[in-house]
């Protein structure tokens, strides 16, 4: 397809991310707070669909970086500067912040724990210390920041597109794709069963790592790649899209869902174009790695107890708030300046960039 397809110069994927990060946002607050006057978040939104239509994007724009870079090393550094820094500061902010409300004493906390979690959360590898000495052992869950399980997905999903492109190149996108779908889904089918027949959860939770979400990814992939094909089709692929989705509330259709979901987020991303919603910042990032431990520490001192709706104002405007401070402080100084992140401020402010055709993602 070509590289340069007008369509890709005027998008709706940072509004997108913003409405996904604040999906999963909203969930977490009725989760971690348990107040039945937010149950119906629940009913309403699903953090896990927002997760996947993440990946839909991600699979989407990462392919496209890839092969708008001009090396490996090119497209290894654009990644690296968009997702770590933001990572790494909150990771240490909370680690040396909480110790303010650790019930442990100062030694108790800067222990081998401490140690334990800086080191596996810096390396994407929460789940082996989600937790610091004696923060939020009061509430409903004592993870730091239970959002970052995906960010490993998300490395590993970086890390795989060079061997994506070059199988690409030798034996065509849509064989590949089809192939690694399957296998995707098999693995996901798999640990279900499995779950079902010991009755463990755990097996659910492989289910959930890489590569189980690979077919979200790849089916983002897959509407870079055919881009044209997909203008031409739409609205007959999304009508087929919303009737596959509807009937997979009723029959699972592990296969199809994937590609379904990816038709409806790249028909609402690339059609109804309402703006240039990057122009103050692009948020999505900062809300989703931070809204977590804001939610925890709302819940641990206590001030909006027995006050749902205070409690879900309160949180999403800390995170959005947050949210805008990493962008400023962090994020956008360590974005190269021709980034579509970066150029989407600039122009919007009526000075001199590079055009989003040029977008480095």
């Amino acid at each position: 397809m070509s590289q340069d397809c007008a369509r890709l110069s005027t998008n709706n994927f940072d509004l997108l991310r913003l409405l996904f990060a604040g999906t999963v946002c909203l969930v977490h607050a009725y989760e971690l707070s348990g107040y039945r006057e937010l149950a119906w978040i629940a009913s309403v939104f699903s953090s896990m669909v927002a997760v996947k239509a993440f990946f839909i994007v991600s699979g989407f724009l990462i392919f496209m970086s890839f092969e708008r870079s001009s090396s490996m090393a090119s497209y290894a550094r654009k990644r690296l500067r968009r997702i770590y820094p933001a990572y790494f500061a909150v990771v240490m902010i909370c680690a040396i912040g909480l110790v303010s409300i650790s019930s442990k004493g100062m030694a108790d906390y800067f222990s081998s724990a401490w140690i334990k979690y800086v080191a596996a959360n810096l390396s994407f590898l929460n789940f082996l210390q989600p937790a610091l000495p004696g923060v939020f052992d009061a509430n409903r869950l004592h993870a730091v920041n239970g959002a970052l399980w995906t960010l490993k997905i998300e490395v590993m999903f970086y890390l795989s597109v060079p061997v994506f492109v070059l199988l690409f190149r030798r034996f065509g996108n849509l064989r590949v794709i089809a192939v690694a779908c399957i296998g995707s889904t098999a693995y996901v089918i798999l640990f279900s069963w499995l779950a079902e027949r010991t009755g463990s959860g755990f097996y659910l939770e492989l289910g959930r790592q890489f590569p189980g979400q690979l077919s979200y990814f790849l089916a983002g992939a897959v509407f870079y790649y055919h881009l044209p094909f997909f203008e031409r089709w739409a609205r007959h692929l999304l009508f087929g899209a919303i009737i596959v989705l509807v009937a997979n509330t009723q029959w699972p259709l592990a296969l199809l869902e994937p590609f379904a979901l990816a038709t409806v987020v790249v028909f609402f991303a690339l059609f109804p174009y309402v703006g240039n919603f990057g122009k103050y910042g692009d948020f999505s990032y900062g809300v989703y790695i931070l809204h977590f431990p804001i939610l925890q520490c709302l819940i641990h001192f206590g001030w909006l107890a027995g006050r749902p709706w205070l409690f879900l104002y309160a949180g999403a405007m800390a995170t959005l708030m947050a949210a805008m401070a990493m962008w400023h402080l962090v994020e956008k100084r360590f974005l190269p300046r021709n980034s579509h992140y970066v150029t989407a401020c600039t122009q919007a402010a009526g000075m001199n960039g590079p055009e989003k055709q040029g977008w480095v993602v």
